[in-house]
């Protein structure tokens, strides 16, 4: 009975961690090679760094963290910018030109 027990804590666990090292992770700074994509640098910068975005999208949808929230709501114009970079996707969220918050998922 205890050998069952500790077998289904044991798939549950490897579940989780395979969940885990699947879910988005949202950041403020991204190490692109030996270089990093930082919270307050320009537009410009995310694009030299991870190439052309594969898309664009406009709106607030795509924003999590709070102070990109503050700052939209503060008139602010914020467009996110979608790339794929190394077997990543890259949304990396631009208000007023400046790089606010940055989400990296795997495949």
């Amino acid at each position: 009975m205890q050998e069952r027990f500790g077998a289904a804590v044991a798939c549950a666990f490897a579940v989780f961690l395979f969940a885990a090292s699947a879910a988005v992770h949202a950041s403020s700074m991204l190490r692109v090679g030996n270089q990093v994509l930082s919270a307050g640098d320009s537009e410009e910068r995310a694009i030299d760094l991870l190439g052309k975005p594969s898309s664009r999208s406009g709106g607030r949808s795509g924003s999590h963290g709070h102070a990109a929230r503050n700052r939209s709501a503060a008139g602010g114009s914020e467009q996110q910018l979608h790339f794929r970079h190394d077997g990543h996707y890259i949304t990396v969220t631009v208000i007023d030109g400046r790089v606010s918050e940055i989400e990296d998922r795997t495949r």
